[in-house]
């Protein structure tokens, strides 16, 4: 007696209304080339669209397409985010990007290998990974 519940899978993929909101504020601006940032840790994996000079045109990440927890940083989350963004620079008219890395995160190749299949060249890939030179310094040895 009573409402019968629908179970529903929680956390199972992307978020269908994130996804028709980010794609409606798209810019209007038409840009032919432009550079793509993938920054991708851990725990998330973020990807933005500039031009040539800089400013930013369009981004996303996982945790804006609704992923949530460590399904962030997977590369399933950092395909949709490139196919997002893929269409993003489609509809602003982007012919070819360069491509700056960031992280070590998995969704590395995964958002680039998206964003290329919605028909954008890529030219360049230049990793910016920070690397440590030398680190802090280690602490002292424990005296027992």
């Amino acid at each position: 007696m009573g409402k019968k519940r629908v179970a529903q899978k929680k956390g199972a993929g992307m978020d269908q209304g994130l996804r028709s909101r980010s794609l409606s504020r798209v810019p209007k601006k038409k840009v032919a080339t432009g550079v793509l940032h993938v920054e991708a840790t851990y725990n998330n994996t973020r990807l933005t669209l500039t031009d040539q000079s800089g400013k930013v045109l369009a981004w996303s990440s996982s945790g804006s397409l609704g992923f949530k927890g460590a399904k962030k940083g997977t590369p399933f989350a950092a395909a949709k985010i490139g196919e997002v963004l893929g269409e993003k620079a489609g509809i602003m008219g982007m012919r070819e990007v360069s491509v700056v890395v960031k992280g070590v995160g998995m969704g590395r190749e995964a958002g680039i290998r998206a964003f290329t299949a919605k028909g954008i060249d890529i030219t360049t890939i230049s990793d910016r990974t920070p690397v440590p030179h030398n680190g802090p310094k280690p602490r002292k040895p424990r005296r027992v």
